[in-house]
Formats: structure tokens, C-alpha cells, sequence
């Protein structure tokens, strides 16, 4: 996959419309829809977002993303996607509905098909929405695909509803409408080695400050070096300094300070608390590992 950060001329593909926070199961059925069509009719696809969320621009806030954009482009590279055009949102923000399909998609890319969700919005504001794209389809001689809402039992799949999910620690849940384990990787980084004083080593690595933070506790993961626990949060009972991800890697008796963790979520176990004495934090570890 191609990623581009400007606008070029590329004709003829069928194109993926949306911020796509997560690459959830709803993102994945548009921008299935988009690489779909484009094979079946011997063309390329392409995502057309942006490099910020939206909100950056209008609020001056970034919100917490579940996904960094690093580990975006990958899960949408995945998908079979041909190109990925990251835009800076700024430089279109005035352009009204007309201006943006007119001036920016039919210019650039004469697509061939658009597909986007169902509650897609777009232009200044948001004066374009899916009856825009489906009603100015036939002038500009593109088909349009609507995507209807994903849904998990009767909620409807949104990166809204799995951010909450996460901020409150169900993980299984978010885990399901994200169609993947919600993750983090980063380079290990040397602790206080306390862990390993009772029996109990680490693999320390920084949270990454843009992501959603998930509650100060105690999770089952799978790492790329094995199944685990991880604790993350401040850790009271040996008067940590900032916030930390600890894994503790059953089986494994390895020095890999430098190397890079991926990390799993698959659940929590408990919230973060402190104990009276490194034994009874031990007693307790040893109870966590019992419940993976």
C-alpha cells in the first residue's frame, strides 16, 4: 500500500471515505466494500482521511485514538487497500459538500465507486452526508455504497462506544467490536527490578500518551514472546514514578531491555491496588496468573 500526505491525480479508483479510528468491524465493511469493488472490476482502492481527527481542528483537543496512526495504516494496508491518502484536514475544512466531491474527489480521483458508512458527514458544516453522495452518484458517474450499521447483538459498532468500553476496562467487549485485541508496542525500558526480587520479572514499557487510557489495573495479554499479566498504573506498592505497563511473560527468563513488545489485551483481572509488603503483592501475583 502507498501511503500519500498530498493530493495527486489517480483515476479511476473506488474510494473509502472516513477517519476510520480503529479499523473496527464497521470501518472494515467500507473499506471491504471499496477493495472489493475495485477488483471486481480491475481497478485499484484507495482510503481518503486524514492525518489528525477532526476534533484536533475544531476543538484545538485531540481525542484519544484507539489506534496510533502507525498501527492504522497497517491494519488498513491489511485490508488490501492500493492507497492511503493521510490529508490535512485544515487545508479542506471550508470547502463546502459540493466544493469537496467536485473539487477534491472528482478532480483527483474520478472514482469509479465511494463507499462510506452509513452516518458518513462530510464538508463545511457538514453540509454533505450519504443522500448527497447517493443523489450526485449518477451526474458524476460513480456507484455508491451506503454501509449500514455493525452491530454486536443490538449495539451498533462505533469508535464512540468502543472508547468507552476501554476507559472502563471491558475488554472483551471492545475486543469483539473491534474484530482484534486492542494493543500496544513499545521499546522495553529498564524499571526498579523489583520483580524479579520476588520471583516475578518484567518487560516495562511506556503507554503511548495518544492512545485511550485503559483503568489502572492488573490484565491477561499475549505478548510476542508469550502469554502473560500485565500491570499498568502507577504502582502504589513500590512507590512507582508515572505510569507504567509491566508484563510479567509466563516461561520466560529473557534480558530484552531495547527490544520492542507487542502487547494483547485480552482481559482484566483487577483494578490496581496497594499492598502492605512485596509478599503479599507475590501472594497476589500468584493468584492473577491462576485466573489466565
Amino acid at each position: 500500500m502507498q501511503i500519500l500526505n498530498e493530493l495527486n491525480k489517480n483515476p479511476n479508483l473506488s474510494l473509502a471515505l472516513g477517519y476510520f479510528d480503529g479499523v473496527h468491524l464497521g470501518h472494515r465493511a467500507v473499506i471491504k466494500s471499496a477493495v472489493d469493488f475495485a477488483k471486481e472490476n480491475n481497478s485499484k482502492s484507495a482510503v481518503i482521511t486524514f492525518k489528525d481527527h477532526p476534533c484536533c481542528y475544531f476543538y484545538g483537543v485531540c481525542p484519544k485514538y484507539i489506534l496510533t496512526r502507525k498501527e492504522r495504516e497497517q491494519k488498513i494496508a491489511a485490508l488490501g487497500v492500493d492507497f492511503l491518502y493521510e490529508l490535512d484536514f485544515e487545508s479542506i475544512s471550508g470547502l463546502t459538500a459540493e466544493e469537496y466531491l467536485k473539487d477534491i474527489l472528482i478532480k483527483y480521483f474520478t472514482p469509479i465507486a465511494i463507499s462510506t458508512g452509513y452516518n458518513h458527514n462530510f464538508g463545511y458544516k457538514k453540509s454533505g452526508n450519504v443522500k448527497y453522495l447517493e443523489k450526485e452518484s449518477k451526474k458524476f458517474d460513480y456507484k455508491y455504497f451506503e454501509l449500514s450499521p455493525q452491530k454486536l447483538g443490538n449495539e451498533i459498532i462505533s469508535s464512540t462506544t468502543i472508547r468507552n468500553l476501554l476507559s472502563k476496562g471491558n475488554l472483551e467487549k471492545a475486543n469483539s467490536m473491534l474484530g482484534y485485541k486492542f494493543d500496544i508496542s513499545g521499546e522495553v525500558i529498564k524499571g526498579k527490578q523489583i520483580g524479579r526480587t520476588i520471583g516475578f520479572r518484567t518487560a516495562n514499557i511506556m503507554y503511548p500518551p495518544e492512545l485511550i487510557t485503559l483503568p489502572f489495573g492488573v490484565y491477561s495479554v499475549e505478548t510476542n514472546y508469550g502469554k502473560g499479566i500485565a500491570n499498568f498504573g502507577l504502582r502504589p506498592t513500590v512507590k512507582g514514578e508515572g505510569t507504567l505497563v509491566e508484563v510479567h511473560i509466563l516461561n520466560f527468563d529473557k534480558d530484552i531491555y531495547g527490544e520492542k513488545i507487542h502487547i494483547e489485551f485480552n482481559k482484566m483481572l483487577r483494578p490496581e491496588k496497594k499492598f502492605p509488603s512485596l509478599e503479599a503483592l507475590k501472594i497476589q501475583i500468584q493468584k492473577d496468573i491462576q485466573q489466565i
